[in-house]
């Protein structure tokens, strides 16, 4: 067929691809969140669906680093981009631009999202949370130089602790720098040696205002902090991470102060009630010694300490005689002992048995001979006496026939 128009596979892509992407410049989608996957390479591949059909799409690096929130299955979302199409697998796909969240707020669903997040790590836990020292001479503080919240921070401690001193780690509390410049103002603060405490915190704003104390690096450092953490941050309606994370909560910055800083007068008070206890317990204690004292005063000893003291000499020296007396008898005892030893070993002495007219007969090996069947015909024999010894040589052994 001379008319018959044949398309190779790359031509008939490469015009699809042109005819979508000029006529698909900029458009919306509403859909389900499916197959999400978060490239090694940073790159978000997924595909949006409704009830009916789907359609692939690709948030790329450089663009999806601006998300607040994690795409997840199931989420459903905006997005705006432009179609595209992969000529290689004759694909096509929405390259995504922007995405947020349908129906919740995307500040909104990152905040949930990483508070569950922290709240499954065991951040919030209480048990981890360290106690805010009850009189903290040094105050960190990480906040705006220029803001209200420190202004009323140091208004607070004028009027309630002037002894107290005020340490300032500037950071922005607003804007894309902000939440890297808190985290450097609680480092900065717990490399020093002078803090007891740390505020941090800022006064009220909207949800975008507030957002670098939800920001996970801000939740970690106060978590990671060596001293503890007060956050005090917007009013008293509005939480943010850094409230979970913290020691303890403040409602603004201003009741972080009264928090963290005792009333000078109510402390001179409870100092002047402790003085009067000491007074009152020390009173107490001189008048227990001075009765003690009266009657050890009134005691035998002390009205007659010199006949007290000749009493105990004499019993002394009584004792001293009788200690005598027992050690003469002890050692009496002992050499009686040792000579009655002596006798018995005497008696028992090899020499004496033989001058009784016995003797000691030994074989030719020097062991001692008690039978006569230890003797053999032939052998020599020496025999020990009181006075000297002799040699025989065994001629005949007679056996004992047990009769007398």
């Amino acid at each position: 067929m001379p008319d018959r128009v044949i398309y190779s596979i790359s031509e008939i892509n490469k015009q699809i691809k042109q005819l979508l992407e000029s006529n698909f410049t900029s458009l919306w989608l509403e859909g389900e969140i499916s197959n999400f996957k978060h490239h090694s390479s940073g790159h978000m591949y997924f595909s949006l669906k409704d009830a009916d059909s789907e359609i692939r799409a690709v948030m790329w690096r450089g663009i999806n680093q601006s998300l607040r929130f994690r795409p997840e299955d199931g989420m459903q979302v905006l997005v705006e981009g432009d179609i595209s199409v992969y000529e290689v697998r004759g694909q096509y796909q929405v390259n995504v631009r922007q995405m947020q969240p349908a129906g919740a707020g995307e500040l909104q669903l990152a905040f949930e999202q990483l508070k569950r997040q922290l709240q499954e790590e065991g951040l919030f836990e209480e048990s981890r949370k360290r106690p805010i020292p009850a009189y903290p001479l040094t105050i960190g503080v990480v906040t705006s130089a220029t803001g209200a919240a420190f202004r009323d921070i140091l208004n607070v401690l004028k009027r309630r602790a002037p002894y107290v001193h005020v340490i300032l780690a500037p950071a922005r509390v607003q804007g894309k720098e902000a939440a890297p410049e808190i985290v450097r103002g609680i480092e900065q603060l717990n490399s020093l040696e002078e803090p007891d405490v740390i505020i941090i915190g800022r006064g009220g704003g909207s949800l975008e205002d507030l957002w670098p104390f939800n920001e996970e690096m801000v939740a970690r450092a106060v978590v990671q902090s060596r001293l503890p953490v007060i956050s005090a941050v917007g009013h008293e309606v509005d939480f943010s991470i850094s409230d979970f994370c913290a020691d303890y909560r403040a409602p603004t910055p201003s009741a972080a102060a009264e928090i963290v800083a005792r009333d000078s007068q109510e402390l001179a008070g409870e100092l002047r009630g402790t003085v009067d206890l000491l007074r009152n317990r020390l009173r107490g204690k001189i008048e227990q010694l001075q009765s003690r004292l009266q009657h050890l005063e009134s005691h035998y000893a002390f009205r007659l300490p010199k006949q007290q003291l000749s009493t105990m000499a004499q019993r002394l020296d009584e004792l001293h005689s009788r200690l005598e007396q027992h050690i003469i008898v002890r050692i009496r005892e002992r050499n009686r002992f040792v000579e009655n030893l002596e006798r018995q070993l005497q008696l028992m002495h090899p020499e004496r048995i033989l001058k009784r007219g016995y003797s000691v007969t030994r074989n030719e090996a020097g062991a001692i001979i008690r039978s006569a069947t230890e003797l053999e015909t032939g052998h020599m024999i020496h025999t020990q006496y009181s006075e000297g010894k002799s040699i025989s040589e065994i001629k005949e052994i007679e056996e004992d026939d047990g009769e007398d």
